[in-house]
């Protein structure tokens, strides 16, 4: 395996552990009922996780 494809494999796994933190925290804020903080062009605005 050469490095290249050493990064490309590590840089599909960060990806993936990227998209299943975002799903469990939409998960954790809709059984919370707690608005999510996002930043929406430089601006910090809270938005329901629906």
């Amino acid at each position: 395996m050469t490095n290249q494809e050493s990064f490309n494999e590590l840089k599909l796994k960060i990806l993936k552990g990227l998209e299943k933190t975002y799903e469990d925290l939409l998960k954790y804020k809709k059984a919370k009922k707690s608005k999510l903080v996002v930043m929406r062009d430089n601006k910090i605005v809270e938005i329901d996780p629906e």
